[in-house]
């Protein structure tokens, strides 16, 4: 494909008239000049701003082929602190085919969108880090979530802006995992569908190509996403294209975020109460930053394809009073991960 701005919403095309006369002549090396020099006709066009906006249009209908592979390493000082933690899988790949169809649009503007897994395929490290007598059982929970997901549906709900506000129909799958591997799951799932509904994307402007919005990227914590979150986007209108016959605005974007897990779950027992009984407090953090590439539907602004890569850092610091020297140094975890996400999306043909 073919990422590189249009010259113009339309082709510039020879009449039969530029065949006869010197005058008619002229105007064809004109207008072959113009299409050369990455001009259209009208010269103006480029020159006009778009509207960038999520437009939910009920029974709509896209398939997404999606690819996502995660890496992540971790150290501790000292070295032995990783003991307090689950084993949590550092190596994860997803690919999947999802059919998502606008059910509903609200008088608020919110829109139900559900979510069809057509195919779903799912691979981690996880089983390797457990004991040998249980890898084979925790494998065999791996695929069998991932048949069992195919052919499953969730329910998205979006506000006007395209956040994600809640989703439903996977936690039944989700509770015959293992805790860690399940609570990565949730969170593969979370990212997929606020990708799909362009989360922190849209300017509320107009804009031109090469101008830049920035939106900020804030969040409370909840129950089924237990992480306050703070940062800002920053992303420039690049150009337009078309997209498998879609006109598209291609959009670059940069981001950074704060999140801060919700402990209140962590303390109610396990090693970080007995850490906190002497005396000890957890400071637990995680940094993302990302970038990447959007296409956009110009006509109602529903993402047509995202390749992006994520980076996130968890540091984990305790401080305080120790009954136990802490010879030494301060004791700290990180984790350090990159996500690459490929995400192309086609109209659904007819049957």
């Amino acid at each position: 494909m073919n990422l590189s701005p249009e010259p113009g919403d339309r082709a510039v095309g020879f009449s039969p008239a530029c065949r006869a006369g010197l005058k008619a002549a002229s105007r064809c090396v004109v207008a072959a000049l113009l299409v050369l020099g990455g001009w259209s006709l009208p010269a103006h066009a480029w020159g006009r701003k778009v509207s960038l906006a999520r437009k939910y249009r009920p029974g709509q209908r896209m398939v997404y082929q999606t690819r996502m592979q995660t890496h992540a390493t971790a150290r501790s000082n000292p070295p032995g602190l990783k003991a307090f933690l689950p084993p949590v899988p550092t190596e994860l790949s997803t690919r999947q085919q999802n059919t998502v169809t606008v059910r509903a649009v609200h008088s608020d503007g919110t829109a139900e969108v559900e979510n069809r897994f057509d195919l779903f395929e799912f691979q981690s490290n996880f089983a390797d880090l457990l004991p040998e007598e249980v890898q084979d059982s925790a494998r065999a929970a791996q695929e069998e979530f991932s048949q069992r997901l195919s052919g499953q549906a969730l329910t998205a709900r979006y506000d006007r802006e395209g956040k994600l506000l809640s989703f439903e129909g996977a936690d039944d799958l989700l509770q015959e995992l293992d805790a860690p591997l399940r609570e990565t799951a949730r969170q593969i799932l979370r990212l997929f569908l606020e990708q799909m509904g362009g989360n922190a994307l849209y300017p509320d402007r107009r804009v031109k190509r090469d101008e830049e919005w920035k939106r900020k990227l804030q969040a409370s914590p909840t129950d089924a996403y237990p992480f306050s979150v703070d940062g800002e986007s920053t992303l420039r209108f690049m150009g337009k294209t078309r997209y498998q016959g879609v006109k598209a605005a291609i959009i670059d974007f940069r981001f950074t975020n704060l999140l801060r897990p919700v402990l209140k779950n962590l303390r109610q027992a396990g090693p970080l109460a007995q850490l906190e009984s002497q005396g000890m407090e957890l400071d637990l953090r995680i940094d993302g930053q990302g970038q990447g590439r959007l296409l956009v539907a110009l006509d109602d602004g529903r993402i047509l394809q995202n390749h992006a890569t994520l980076r996130q850092m968890l540091r984990a610091r305790l401080k305080g009073p120790a009954t136990v020297p802490l010879s030494a140094g301060p004791v700290t975890l990180e984790v350090d991960s990159e996500t690459r996400l490929e995400v192309d999306g086609a109209p659904e043909r007819s049957r």
